[in-house]
């Protein structure tokens, strides 16, 4: 097995953070939670995991690392649905600095001396 050529039950997905490789029990196992706690952020549409062949949810490292920053805020007291939101907020609020900082590279690049 090389690396141009990956085989084997994940075919080349080891590093990939969204391939869908945990079942839901798997899942909520690793999490130290209940399926019902991903079945209700799924719910939430805080998550989307993807469905095998047939119809069991399948979920990927990301979707666990969101499932585990909510798992932590519903652990303080947090609604679940207030969690689901929170998550939304802190990633959108990500994304637009990621893309703030980006345009700030652009118009620096653009004019790289304001002051002559």
């Amino acid at each position: 097995m090389t690396a141009d050529n990956p085989t084997g039950p994940l075919g080349g997905h080891l590093d990939d953070d969204d391939y869908p490789a945990y079942t839901m029990g798997r899942a909520a196992e690793m999490l130290g939670t209940t399926q019902g706690f991903l079945r209700a952020i799924g719910d939430a549409r805080l998550i989307t995991p993807l469905r095998s062949a047939g119809g069991h949810r399948r979920y990927s490292r990301y979707q666990l690392r969101i499932a585990a920053r909510a798992r932590e805020l519903v652990d303080q007291g947090t609604p679940i649905e207030a969690a689901c939101r929170i998550i939304i907020l802190e990633d959108q609020l990500e994304e637009a600095q990621r893309l703030n900082a980006e345009y700030r590279r652009a118009a620096d690049a653009a004019d790289p001396d304001p002051a002559a």
